[in-house]
């Protein structure tokens, strides 16, 4: 079975202390790409630094993350635009988007960082990958204008409603991220993603978070997406084969992969 691991953080402290055996369970998972999305400048060294010891099985995004948007976002935004300047194999501008779940003190800001990292990806040819808490109506307004452009990305770890679903998808160049959040018994997910076609859905554990069931409340890991993959599967009345080969490809096609 193949899988991609489309938005994991392994490389914050959390794994240190047993990173080989967190990418060899991957390797046995069947994970054959792990896509790992920034936060801020604190993260750039570290993220690089994995994606250099496991080249060609992890793969660098850069960006800001809406959470590290304060007063001292442009400075931030200074050293994004300086590593979309360099060659360092960025396969995507993310993880960017809004995120108004925890506090709401730098709206504007965020909208001003998340349009400007917009712009970059159309300019760099890059896919977005995009979070968004509590703020879909101010993403989709932004995203609105680029409907009909060339921007392309994954909504990562998607948790709306089915009419949010298809606001998505009116964006054609964009898929849907599913993570852990789709195994949780109170999740809406299930009944959203039977209306939502599978050649619109990556795979995702957003590592160390959102573990799936049956390991919910440990650290999360990229193996684990085989967890999500048989949800997947169940919702969707297809063998976890078919479903890692589909989703995997559309992970690919969205970051350029595709062979």
């Amino acid at each position: 079975m193949k899988l991609v691991d489309s938005h994991s953080h392994l490389f914050l402290e959390d794994f240190q202390s047993d990173l080989p055996q967190v990418m060899m369970r991957a390797r046995e998972a069947g994970v054959t790409h792990i896509f790992m999305p920034n936060i801020d400048s604190t993260t750039i060294e570290p993220m690089l630094k994995v994606c250099s010891e496991y080249k060609g099985y992890c793969f660098p995004m850069i960006g800001l993350h809406p959470t590290s948007v304060d007063a001292g976002y442009e400075k931030e935004l200074a050293v994004v635009a300086g590593h979309l300047a360099m060659p360092d194999g960025y396969v995507a501008i993310g993880e960017i988007g809004m995120d108004l779940y925890w506090d709401k003190t730098y709206l504007k800001e965020q909208q001003i960082a998340f349009e400007r990292q917009v712009r970059w990806a159309l300019e760099y040819g890059l896919p977005v990958v995009i979070h968004c808490r509590e703020a879909f109506d101010y993403i989709y307004d932004i995203l609105k204008p680029y409907k009909t452009s060339s921007l392309r990305g994954i909504f990562h770890s998607f948790t709306g409603t089915r009419e949010e679903a298809f606001r998505m998808l009116e964006f054609s160049n964009f898929f849907i991220g599913i993570n852990g959040v789709v195994t949780f018994k109170k999740s809406g997910l299930p009944e959203v993603l039977q209306n939502i076609p599978l050649e619109r859905i990556v795979l995702e554990t957003d590592s160390p978070y959102l573990t799936p069931v049956p390991n919910r409340g440990k650290r999360n890991e990229s193996a684990n997406v085989k967890d999500t993959l048989l949800k997947v599967a169940e919702i969707y009345g297809n063998s976890p084969e078919e479903i890692g080969r589909i989703t995997s490809e559309n992970a690919l096609k969205v970051f350029g992969m595709l062979k």
